[in-house]
């Protein structure tokens, strides 16, 4: 515990390191009777077996739905039939040929008519801005046309400010806390009103307040689009995510259909913003510290996709123009590798169990799954492992190499692996592509680039960048 609280500044590396000097599993002692005794693992042995062999024995527990309380009955929070309704849903839009359509359409659009205007703005007038903000608006208004049918129009030039997209941080960074914190004391605070958990209660009503308003206005479009005086929607154009969970709200709820479809709506719109604008933050300065991967993008792209044009994102109308990018892939999967989107995943046995690595577990105990310290095993990813390597992603034959997902856990693994990785990589190679075929960019010098403290791996200090256009011969090794 001294130890954690030397390093809570650092914790993610602190606790990489003591993995690393334990064989990939650590038990945390925490202070007496406030229990708060953890085992820290990173042995793909044990992520296989209490994500997928045993998975039954590592339900969400009581304790992890207190701590996730805010997203209520959502996919994130449930177990058993509920999180069966949940998933099988899910998956079934997100497998709805309309939908990937939709997608494309959606993020195509968002590209044109505010990602574009406002990095032309930002080169054409030499400003610093701040690359992950402009990442979490772009998704979040992504996210919010997908689910709520309703776009929010946050990334434009003059950046507005909706409260919400503030509050998603505050509860990331108190969710985070919850888990380090023992429990008497997290909910102390929340009843007083201080510090972190005050700011959780104020982000939770910014939240409420922002996604049960567009469940009334889409409730009104409903009824006004199913009258007999309305024309019916183009159903090949459209994939209506919020009726159908509405109808589902209705079936399974035990309780008010619209808190059942806010908490619904709410844990996928917090995994689709934070997740992919986390992961774009990552790639695009890794970039900027390897020029000769970024080089080989480039090349691929204008290679693959005959873009000499600025806005490149018109070259996609099918899935195939986007398989074409084998490199860019590959250094998207190693971009998660070494910085997945949510480092560390929580898990308690119902029934006491023993682990492959031969470690006792007792009924309810606190197990946290490091996805971060996996990426920087050496006896997982080789000597190289710290190396941004697209290379380590790409068969001889020039082709996509698949990691087993209990060692690229970048997505989950088992039964809860994520239902979103394919629009999560569509997005990031459509926006990507986009601005890598138009512009270079150059991060601040002496800018710091830390991990925020928070259960998604977002930068504290943002992504502060410059930008120059590119020219169709430029090249990001040169120095120009």
């Amino acid at each position: 515990m001294p130890g954690l609280l030397k390093n809570a500044h650092r914790l993610l590396d602190f606790t990489t390191c003591l993995l690393q000097e334990s064989h990939h599993t650590f038990y945390i002692n925490g202070p007496f009777l406030a229990n708060s005794d953890l085992l820290l693992t990173c042995d793909p042995a044990n992520v296989n077996y209490i994500l997928s062999k045993n998975f039954t024995n590592y339900s969400k527990r009581p304790e992890f739905v207190k701590i996730f309380d805010i997203l209520g009955e959502g996919i994130f929070n449930s177990d058993g039939h509920l999180w069966e309704i949940h998933r099988k849903t899910t998956v079934s839009l997100f497998n709805n040929a309309r939908f990937y359509y939709l997608l494309q359409k959606t993020v195509m659009g968002k590209v044109e008519k505010g990602l574009i205007p406002v990095l032309n703005h930002v080169w054409k007038h030499g400003i610093e801005v701040d690359l992950q903000d402009i990442f979490q608006r772009l998704t979040f208004d992504n996210i919010s046309s997908l689910l709520l049918d309703h776009d929010p129009q946050t990334l434009t030039l003059d950046s507005p400010d909706i409260p919400y997209l503030k509050a998603i941080t505050a509860v990331e960074e108190a969710w985070l806390y919850r888990h380090i914190l023992p429990e008497s004391i997290w909910k102390l605070q929340n009843w007083i009103g201080l510090g972190r958990e005050k700011r959780l209660k104020e982000a939770w009503e910014a939240i409420d307040k922002y996604i049960y308003t567009c469940i009334s206005m889409k409730r009104e479009q409903v009824v006004r689009t199913t009258s007999p005086h309305m024309p019916s929607a183009d159903e090949d154009d459209k994939l209506d995510w919020t009726t159908a969970y509405m109808e589902l709200a209705y079936k399974e709820s035990m309780g008010s259909p619209d808190k059942f479809l806010r908490d619904t709506l709410f844990g996928l719109m917090a995994a689709g913003r934070d997740t992919t604008s986390a992961a774009l933050s990552w790639f695009f300065w890794l970039l900027w510290k390897n020029p000769l991967v970024e080089s080989k993008i480039l090349e691929e792209i204008r290679k693959n996709l005959h873009t000499n044009e600025l806005k490149s994102w018109m070259l996609f109308n099918k899935k195939e123009e986007l398989h074409k990018l084998v490199y860019l892939h590959g250094a998207l999967c190693e971009t998660l590798r070494l910085y997945p989107s949510v480092p560390l995943n929580h898990k308690a046995p119902t029934q006491p169990d023993i682990l492959p690595s031969g470690h006792r577990v007792d009924k309810n105990s606190k197990i946290v799954l490091s996805f971060y310290s996996m990426g920087r095993m050496e006896s997982i990813w080789g000597k190289d492992c710290l190396e941004f390597k697209p290379e380590r992603w790409i068969t001889k034959k020039g082709e996509i190499k698949h990691e087993p997902s209990y060692k690229f856990t970048a997505f989950n693994a088992g039964p809860r692996s994520c239902v979103g990785k394919n629009i999560s990589l569509t997005q990031m190679k459509i926006v990507a592509t986009s601005i890598i075929s138009t512009y270079r960019v150059q991060v601040i010098e002496g800018h710091p680039i830390v991990p925020r403290d928070s259960v998604v791996l977002e930068m504290k200090y943002g992504l502060k960048v410059r930008l120059s256009k590119r020219t169709e011969c430029s090249d990001p090794t040169s120095q120009e």
